[in-house]
């Protein structure tokens, strides 16, 4: 029987080249993202790279959208065997105290609610079937502060404490959950960002040892490690991948 993952965010950057990879390893991907043109092209790549795929469209933020994404991997295929709660976005790079308040609470309900929720209904069918694993997208801006991404930040600090209370409470049900911190990262996300807010571009790369903005794809290849049983016996970390910008600040 064929495993399943569930990926969030699946419509570009670090969610479809993760969709991909795990595609390659013949794991069938249920794609969800509020881009539903996005989505679909995840759903060819994965086909290409000889696993099955279906799109749901939801916003995250949505209780009753996650618990339908669930529903459909689960009437799908049967069951959830990996899951990257990878869904998010960045907020428009202002200092905090000039921030709207409905910038900061969409940030929050995205970024933040949006992964309580997936991990809710998602790991409540994983440990009824015996396990899982589960990979949430933290940041840099997870372990270190940073400047002008406050309300952003303090989601992603939010994500790691989500990741280590679950395991916490349910590695003995077989569920494993680490999180992922990733640095700068060439997704279409970060790219709007930066244009957005150039100067902040020059700042990331100067600030990071290797001299570079990490890959979609060096991303993909550590979410997929930690979500197979090659990553048995780790469970409840959160792996840096950053070419070094958070150890020079830590």
């Amino acid at each position: 029987m064929s495993e399943t993952a569930i990926i969030t965010g699946a419509g570009s950057g670090l969610g479809r080249s993760t969709a991909v990879q795990l595609a390659e390893q013949g794991i069938n991907i249920a794609v969800v993202d509020v881009d539903e043109e996005g989505g679909r092209e995840t759903v060819e790549q994965v086909n290409k790279a000889g696993a099955e795929a279906i799109f749901v469209r939801a916003d995250v933020s949505k209780l009753e959208d996650v618990k339908n994404y669930v529903n459909e991997t689960v009437e799908q295929w049967g069951t959830i065997d990996y899951f990257f709660n990878n869904a998010g976005i960045s907020g428009s790079g202002g200092y905090f105290l000039e921030t709207d308040p409905e910038e900061i609470e969409k940030i929050v309900q995205i970024n933040l609610m949006g992964a309580l929720y997936g991990v809710r209904y998602v790991a409540d069918v994983m440990v009824k079937n015996g396990g899982g694993a589960i990979v949430n997208t933290s940041s840099s801006a997870g372990v270190i502060g940073q400047d002008s991404v406050v309300t952003y930040s303090a989601t992603k600090h939010g994500i790691i404490g989500l990741t280590k209370s679950m395991v916490a409470e349910y590695a003995k049900d077989g569920l494993r959950v680490n999180a992922i911190a990733p640095g700068p990262t060439e997704t279409p996300m970060v790219k709007s960002y930066f244009e957005a807010n150039p100067k902040m571009k020059e700042s990331a790369e100067k600030g990071i040892p290797q001299q570079r903005l990490g890959t979609p794809e060096e991303v993909a290849e550590l979410v997929t490690f930690l979500l197979t049983s090659k990553a048995d016996y780790i469970n409840g970390e959160v792996v840096r991948i950053d070419g070094g910008f958070t150890n020079t600040k830590s």
